[in-house]
């Protein structure tokens, strides 16, 4: 079992070359956000910057998506059609995304799930995109409550999936909640292994894997129950995937950064922490 320390660091953020292009530090796609949820892509996208991506584009509901633009001039926004995301959104979904690997061929990645919703429309048009895109990826929120009905669709493509407790029941039938550690531990890497995929279940210790390997991360704070750190760590593992970081030890390091950064923020604020708090301590970690 790894236990992850700062040294990590190190390994996903080398020193930088003398001569350096856009994109040459990615370009992350972040779907998600409805009529509801419309600060969760926002919260991944400024996160994933902070965490050294050189371009985000949020491709979102035509409502969030004129709200996401207003947060920042940071954000480059795609409205999609409806309400909603559904089965009219493939198209645009999946032309984005083979554009992001022209332009950026080996450092494109995308995050899907936050704000999303769970309509079975919304659920079947996501699971429809993951099996018809090939690319490097996180799926948080509603996107694990899509891919619990049929994980077949998935498999074997090496995603990090970001569960907490709840969602890792919905993803996997298993409770968790009150087993004492190393009965999660088993758990996690064995779901890990059916999946084929990178698990990160998020607790007051995050416990990683890819279903041979399990790695430990005890960098935390008790407040980082608030809203939207969620979407905070899915934007740094998006981030680090789209830099070139391979999945686990993507997985490892954001929730490092994620877990420092609530350590440092939770020192100023206590528990009036927010998240976007969370994401301007993020350089503070990578100092």
């Amino acid at each position: 079992m790894l236990k992850i320390t700062k040294d990590i660091l190190k390994k996903v953020y080398p020193p930088r070359e003398t001569e350096v292009h856009k994109y040459d530090f990615g370009l992350l796609l972040i779907i998600g956000g409805g009529e509801f949820y419309t600060g969760s892509p926002a919260l991944a996208g400024m996160a994933a910057f902070r965490s050294g991506v050189d371009m985000v584009q949020i491709l979102a509901p035509v409502r969030a998506a004129n709200i996401i633009a207003s947060f920042s001039p940071n954000l480059a926004t795609y409205p999609l059609k409806g309400k909603w995301l559904d089965k009219e959104d493939l198209p645009d979904l999946v032309s984005m995304t083979k554009s992001a690997k022209q332009v950026a061929p080996d450092k494109a990645a995308i995050v899907i799930g936050g704000g999303l919703g769970r309509s079975e429309e919304t659920k079947e048009t996501v699971l429809e995109y993951l099996e018809q895109i090939k690319i490097k990826g996180v799926i948080d929120a509603d996107g694990i409550h899509a891919i619990a009905e049929k994980p077949e669709k998935i498999k074997g493509n090496k995603f990090i999936i970001t569960p907490h407790a709840f969602e890792f029941f919905v993803l996997t039938g298993r409770e968790v909640k009150n087993l004492n550690f190393e009965e999660k531990v088993k758990i996690v890497k064995e779901e890990a292994a059916r999946f084929g995929s990178i698990i990160l279940l998020k607790g007051e210790k995050d416990i990683i894997s890819d279903g041979k390997e399990v790695a430990i991360n005890e960098a935390g704070s008790l407040y980082l129950t608030v809203g939207g750190t969620g979407d905070v760590l899915a934007g740094i593992c998006g981030s680090l995937l789209a830099q070139g970081i391979e999945p686990f030890l993507a997985a490892q390091a954001a929730a490092f950064i994620n877990g420092k950064a609530g350590e440092i923020a939770a020192k100023k604020f206590g528990p009036g922490l927010t998240a976007t708090d969370l994401i301007e301590a993020i350089p503070k970690v990578l100092k």
